[in-house]
């Protein structure tokens, strides 16, 4: 790695009760009233942190998403967080979609092992796409639109079934990932995994850490509307009437882990779809807003970022120049290294900056 795009560490500070989920960080955000917001991939809930100075934050507030709408499982079922995304007074939410294999575990004879991989599964809470409306740093289930009190914002969410949503339903039958969604393969096993989210104005980016198809990585794009007080609808965007558009990106044979808009360029960042160690990069698609439906898109490299052996997986970024004062991302880990634990509750963030 090129130690001289990394700018400045960040220290993030937790309470007492999420120290041991700051190992699984999974998504990030920087909103413009400076505060940070994350996403474990093993929780149901929202973590806020509020700026102290450059280099930390803390005043840890927990939310808990079940508050602003129903979850389709109880709250101990993890949402699997993997992207947050704000616009327009809204904070966005989209949990995996995916299926999860069990893992091998060193305390269990070789026959348990094995009915443990023969094992997958799949939670009702993981195929959550919201949106809770955020004013002044505040979540909010309902509350007037800010610039204009005719316009009530609503907390609100994709209808959800039992192992399933609209957008899960509409690509059953998709030549590229029907076959994976109808399969139930697992996220890990190069399976259907959201990983990223992006919004640019009333289009929904979604990016897929899997399936990765002969090294072509896949994003989706999607708009919603109101089909009831609680509940979104997909609305008709693609060719003959389909829900969502497809596009392609060469991300040389990586699959997406997070997206971030920066003006009308896309940072997207990569890594491996399978649970393996690297390589990890953030890419730059230009003009990544106006992307033609069903084209093969091959981005630039931007930045390497370091992982480690088992650990140090690169999970989110977050746009972080109006904190840094110049052009950079800041990074959080998933299985930190302990060199980046910090008392009991702290973990360390990266700042690089943007070439």
């Amino acid at each position: 790695m090129d130690n001289s795009s990394l700018i400045n560490q960040v220290l993030l500070t937790f309470n007492d009760s999420f120290k041991d989920h700051r190992q699984d960080l999974s998504a990030v955000l920087l909103t413009p009233d400076r505060h940070l917001w994350l996403g474990s991939d093993e929780t149901s809930t929202i973590e806020r942190l509020s700026l102290i100075d450059s280099e930390n934050f803390g005043e840890h507030q927990h939310i808990r998403v079940a508050e602003f709408f129903s979850l389709p499982a109880p709250e101990d079922k993890e949402i699997d967080i993997e992207g947050l995304v704000y616009s327009d007074y809204y904070l966005w939410l989209v949990g995996s979609h995916s299926w999860k294999r069990k893992k091998a575990k060193s305390s269990k004879s070789d026959t348990k092992n094995l009915e443990r991989l023969a094992t997958v599964e799949s939670e009702a809470n993981r195929y959550i796409l919201g949106r809770i409306p955020l004013v002044d740093g505040q979540l909010f289930a309902s509350c007037p639109h800010p610039q204009n009190s005719d316009i009530q914002l609503s907390a609100a969410k994709l209808e959800v079934g039992n192992q399933s949503n609209l957008l899960m339903e509409a690509l059953a039958n998709d030549p590229h990932l029907g076959f994976f969604v109808k399969a139930a393969i697992p996220g890990k096993d190069n399976g259907f995994d959201i990983e990223g989210i992006g919004i640019y104005q009333n289009r929904i980016f979604i990016g897929l850490r899997g399936p990765v198809l002969r090294g072509w990585a896949v994003m989706l794009e999607i708009e919603v509307e109101n089909s009831a007080p609680e509940l979104l609808n997909l609305r008709p965007i693609g060719e003959l009437g389909k829900q969502y558009k497809k596009h392609f990106v060469f991300l040389n044979g990586l699959g997406i882990r997070d997206l971030c808009f920066n003006g009308e360029d896309l940072l997207i960042l990569a890594g491996p779809t399978m649970d393996l160690d690297g390589p990890v990069q953030i890419y730059c698609l230009k003009n990544g807003v106006n992307l033609t439906e069903n084209t093969l898109n091959k981005p630039e490299i931007l930045q390497n970022i370091p992982y480690g052996n088992r650990e140090e997986h690169a999970e989110g970024i977050a746009l972080f120049q109006d904190i840094s004062g110049v052009p950079s991302v800041l990074v959080v880990y998933d299985s930190p290294a302990k060199r980046r634990l910090v008392s009991d509750t702290g973990v360390i963030a990266d700042v690089f900056k943007l070439a």
